[in-house]
């Protein structure tokens, strides 16, 4: 019944897949877990083991393909009529949570996205603004979440039927880091997938420094900034896109440029200080991306 794929690079994942194999043991469940690394080059020996472990498996590519292109394949290894795509570094709230998913799965079940929560626990410094992004930009609530179904969504914690995954799959042309669930969000709503929403969290245990969140939010606009100049995405489909546009029209970019420029490394000194802004990150990525156009 189910498939559930989970892209890794450079992670250990064995502990998820133990205690997913032992809420599907539990359940009686037709199964298979599908691990597949993107050419990683640490916790080899650790995910191997997983070939060791009944319906299970783990395989290494050669060469980085990005995210998008390994859930890709993931799919076409599935053999199941659904396929859960999950992510490395989170782990299910509850001990129910497989049998909380198939529970909510009916006969117009699609789509199914369960949530996300970050770690109550502060983290130290120089952790502390990917924590903060995510407690208060990504963990939103089942109410919220119902109200913008196709907008308070990642693709992971995300259950598929594979044949949608099959007939719209991630765009393969994106290898680098960022926005490849927006364009296949976006593949959903033009079609009009509907995708249900329940309370059935993952906690997402991102322990990455706020330097490499920074410097991976510069990646994901760059990505961003490509995908608009290749059609893929509009302005209009992310939050940056609408405002930098608004800013082109009415002839402020210089200004906007000029500022961040002048303050650029303030920025960074308070998103990397114990108490980071959010509205500063959000200035910060706008004048990133206004001088990348």
């Amino acid at each position: 019944m189910l498939s559930i794929l989970i892209p890794i690079y450079n992670y250990n994942v064995y502990p998820l897949v133990m205690e997913l194999k032992s809420q599907a043991d539990e359940l009686d469940l037709s199964y298979e877990i599908l691990v597949q690394d993107d050419a990683s080059k640490s916790y080899l020996d650790e995910n191997t083991k997983i070939n060791h472990l009944q319906h299970c498996s783990y395989t290494l590519n050669l060469e980085n393909l990005g995210r998008g292109n390994n859930i890709n394949l993931l799919n076409n290894r599935a053999q199941f009529d659904y396929v859960l795509i999950m992510e490395a570094d989170a782990f299910p709230e509850k001990k129910t949570y497989l049998k909380d998913l198939i529970t909510a799965i009916n006969q117009e079940t699609h789509v199914l996205f369960g949530g996300v929560s970050y770690p109550k626990i502060k983290p130290e410094q120089a952790n502390l603004l990917r924590w903060k992004y995510g407690n208060e930009r990504e963990s939103i609530s089942l109410k919220n979440r119902i109200k913008n179904p196709y907008h308070f969504v990642f693709t992971w914690n995300l259950l598929v039927k594979k044949d949608i995954l099959t007939q719209f799959p991630f765009s393969n042309n994106i290898t680098s880091y960022g926005y490849e669930d927006v364009v296949f969000i976006k593949q959903l709503k033009e079609n009009n997938i509907i995708i249900q929403h329940i309370e059935n969290k993952l906690i997402h245990f991102n322990s990455e420094s706020s330097v490499t969140f920074i410097h991976k939010t510069e990646i994901a606009l760059k990505t961003l900034h490509q995908l608009i100049q290749n059609q893929k995405l509009s302005s209009n489909d992310t939050k940056i896109g609408k405002v930098s546009k608004l800013i082109q029209v009415l002839h402020l970019q210089n200004l906007v440029c000029y500022i961040f420029s002048k303050i650029s490394k303030k920025c960074i000194a308070n998103l990397t200080s114990t108490n980071p802004s959010l509205l500063i990150l959000d200035f910060y990525k706008l004048g990133y991306f206004l001088n990348i156009k």
